[in-house]
């Protein structure tokens, strides 16, 4: 645990920076799974149902930016700025092939 001193000198917590990451990481993966989804009840294929999936994970990722962030430096709440908008993009992935495939089956099924 820092001590006063030290949060004095350096106010950035990583505890809390982490605490930050894994909420960031639930977030996108629970939205990546919704955009799958709606990707499947769509009935996108191939390119455009993965593009689908990067647009609205940066819309996403701009929602936070505007809403929790607000102008600040993204390094005050998370690693660095890459972190707020990429990160996880690849971690919900699976996610979202599995519900797009699985809503695509059961529309046009």
């Amino acid at each position: 645990m820092p001590t006063e001193r030290e949060l004095q000198i350096n106010p950035i917590v990583p505890e809390s920076v982490a605490h930050n990451t894994k909420t960031l990481t639930t977030l996108r993966n629970l939205t990546a799974s919704l955009f799958g989804v709606g990707a499947g009840i769509l009935g996108l294929e191939s390119y455009p149902g993965f593009l689908f999936y990067v647009v609205f994970s940066l819309l996403t990722s701009a929602l936070v930016y505007a809403l929790r962030v607000r102008g600040a430096e993204t390094k005050t709440y998370f690693r660095g700025s890459m972190e707020l908008w990429t990160g996880g993009l690849l971690e919900g992935l699976s996610g979202f092939v599995l519900t797009w495939t699985l809503f695509y089956g059961l529309v046009r099924a």
